[in-house]
């Protein structure tokens, strides 16, 4: 889904920012918050409606592979449309990065499935524009948890305590080697932008100070602590 935005009377410093995260992290929340601030154009995620999803979590090892790819086309389609209306000219705040597809890939995958999925994914990925600037939001499992329970949706109530461990250590991984674009790795755990604003505030300078290479920000504590 696309979302229009004012236009900025002042050209923003970042033309193509991508949010990622582990489930739960609030990564859309914070890319709708972003680009309000930004006064950019919003672009969420569409493969919220893959009929496949609730049957995974309640049965991995048969909708695994069906799910996968569903995720993976949907994605492809929405970037392609983008590519084709040059949307990425102008500013614009996309709650999921393409390449991240593989991090669900290696974690749910056989060894035979991953080796078909390889092949359309290498295909697919080639033809992705690359974000100006990635955004890897993280938090303690025993947040994302909370986080989780909060949301109230009935498909993530199968999501087990040791799947989220696996998928928070798989995204770790990723991002640890990730040297596509200029990365800012941001820990969560403490944050909250609806009681905090400065929280927002906050991460937004330290996003224009983020030009290359790998940067991580961890936010100051208040006091008394949190």
């Amino acid at each position: 889904m696309v979302e229009q935005k004012p236009a900025s009377p002042v050209k923003p410093q970042r033309g193509y920012i991508a949010v990622e995260g582990p489930i739960g992290v609030g990564k859309t929340s914070f890319a709708r918050m972003l680009s309000e601030k930004l006064s950019a154009r919003l672009v969420l995620d569409e493969s919220g409606s893959n009929p496949f999803v609730a049957r995974f979590y309640e049965d991995p090892d048969k909708f695994a592979f069906p799910a996968q790819l569903y995720f993976l086309l949907i994605r492809y389609r929405q970037q392609r449309e983008l590519v084709q209306r040059e949307l990425f000219t102008q500013a614009t705040v996309c709650d999921y990065l393409f390449s991240k597809d593989r991090i669900f890939a290696t974690l749910n995958l056989s060894p035979e499935e991953l080796v078909l999925y390889e092949q359309i994914y290498k295909l697919l990925d080639a033809q992705m524009a690359k974000p100006d600037l990635v955004i890897y939001m993280w938090a303690r499992s025993e947040v994302l948890i909370e986080r989780l329970r909060r949301r109230k949706r009935d498909f993530e109530r199968h999501i087990s305590v040791e799947y989220l461990e696996r998928l928070s250590a798989a995204y770790r991984d990723f991002f640890f080697y990730y040297e596509e674009t200029p990365l800012l790795v941001v820990d969560t755990s403490a944050m909250d932008f609806i009681e905090h604003p400065d929280d927002l505030e906050e991460l937004i300078r330290e996003i224009e100070r983020t030009h290359t290479g790998v940067q991580h920000y961890v936010p100051r504590l208040r006091s008394g602590g949190r």
